[in-house]
């Protein structure tokens, strides 16, 4: 058995593997054998007593916990195992904090260590409460904005919303004790940046992604900064379709609002604002991308986030301003509500991305119509197969020539024209072979 999250093996002992247990105490616990190598054989050890009597004592001793410690004998020698259960508190290893992250070990410094603590403690980075700031230092008409906006959305108690700021923080459950946590400060402060480094939203427009023609930096408090990139999204950014039905005008945008609306509230509430980054949306011709800093659940895959799933917000406080004030759904269901948006609206299914502190949502536009791919320059038959397989699925190339009325070289011809350029894809071999839109839509 290969190692993994929770299995290391060593082949004999050294005093430095406290730090892996160090790292198996502080994560989900897991266990450590030593007198196997890499994958996983039995190589034996020839000290089994001396360690059965050492590992414990230097375990308590320099870490300060208990771990099971069990020889095993085989065929090919004897080898001992160490388990671990996970600890609820920190465990330091001479100070020095680790924890087991797949199948490495890693020291935790700085604001990840600041963040593994906090956890440890049951607090969340925008639970943490900041000193010397009060609720008078806050903007009086954001406090005005959230009142009209929580009276709309019925979930708050009316008489909190006719209260003094003061009660209305406290009902919120923005304090800790005397100080304003820091969810306050970035959903009420009209300079949050002056206690947060990065909290603030970059929207870019790319001609491709190292071409950057323009760009604008939104700042402000989160209820600011919400309200002042939807507008810039849909009056600079992203274009519009109008029509008219009767005398009354027609907006058709590229992505559904509430689609848009839904992914810039999952970045603001999940956001890892620890780390200094702020908040980019990147708008090409074809597609939009949401990105922001922050981290998953623990055992949490897009696959979860694309199901119905329990709502467990990275920032807690922030996401029950946000709920009360009407911005966003309890349970879990904005990653849903973002598909069925895009599906209604008949553009692809959006793609989510997560890597180890990077989440992403990519949109991508319906360019699947006759005006776009006229603009690419396709012949009318090569337009008129796009429509066919978006419409069927797929098409062979026998169908190509009978839709088209034209050879098997002039259909192939074309047919290898739409694959070069992204827009088909071939599938099978030469006789049983037909033609699709790739999954990732155009060029994907």
């Amino acid at each position: 058995m290969p190692e993994t999250q929770n299995i290391e093996y060593k082949s004999s002992w050294r005093d430095e593997y406290l730090k892996w247990i160090c790292g198996f105490a502080n994560a989900n616990g897991g266990v450590i054998f030593i007198g196997k190598d890499d994958a996983g054989k039995v190589v034996g050890i020839s000290d089994s007593k001396k360690l059965m009597e050492e590992i414990p004592n230097k375990v308590k001793d320099t870490l300060g916990i208990l771990v099971d410690v069990n020889l095993h004998k085989s065929k090919q020698g004897g080898f001992v195992e160490i388990v671990v259960e996970p600890y609820p508190y920190p465990v330091n290893y001479k100070g020095q904090y680790h924890i087991r992250s797949g199948s490495t070990k890693q020291e935790l410094k700085g604001a990840a260590l600041d963040k593994f603590l906090l956890q440890k403690k049951g607090k969340r980075w925008d639970g943490v409460p900041v000193p010397k700031v009060s609720v008078k230092d806050l903007k009086l008409e954001t406090f005005e904005f959230f009142r009209k906006r929580a009276f709309k959305s019925q979930r708050i108690d009316e008489d909190s919303l006719t209260d003094s700021n003061e009660h209305l923080i406290e009902n919120l459950q923005l304090k800790e004790s005397d100080s304003l946590k820091r969810a306050a400060i970035l959903l009420f402060h009209s300079n949050p940046e002056k206690f947060v480094t990065g909290a603030y939203i970059k929207i870019g427009y790319f001609q491709s992604d190292d071409d950057l023609k323009f760009q604008d930096e939104i700042h402000g408090n989160l209820f600011e900064q919400i309200e002042k990139a939807m507008d810039l999204l849909f009056t600079k950014y992203i274009k519009a379709e109008i029509s008219y039905e009767g005398i009354n005008r027609v907006e058709k945008f590229e992505y559904p609002k509430e689609a848009v609306r839904e992914a810039l509230m999952n970045a603001i509430a999940h956001k890892d604002y620890s780390g200094g980054v702020p908040i980019q949306i990147s708008v090409y011709s074809d597609k939009v991308i949401f990105w922001n800093e922050g981290q998953l659940p623990d055992n949490w895959t897009v696959k979860i986030l694309l199901e119905k799933h329990a709502s467990r917000p990275y920032n807690p406080d922030i996401a029950n301003a946000l709920f009360r004030s009407g911005y966003i759904e309890s349970w879990g269901r904005g990653t849903i509500k973002i598909i069925k948006e895009c599906k209604q609206a008949g553009i692809p299914e959006p793609v989510f991305s997560y890597d180890s502190s990077d989440i992403s949502v990519e949109f991508r536009k319906d360019i699947y119509n006759e005006k776009y791919l006229q603009s690419l320059d396709l012949n009318e038959r090569q337009v008129t197969a796009v429509l066919y397989v978006k419409e069927k699925g797929r098409i062979t190339n026998k169908e190509y020539q009978d839709i088209n009325n034209i050879s098997d070289r002039s259909a192939s011809r074309d047919l290898e024209n739409l694959i070069a350029r992204g827009i088909f894809k071939r599938i099978g071999d030469k006789r049983g072979a037909y033609y699709k839109i790739p999954s990732g839509g155009y060029g994907g």
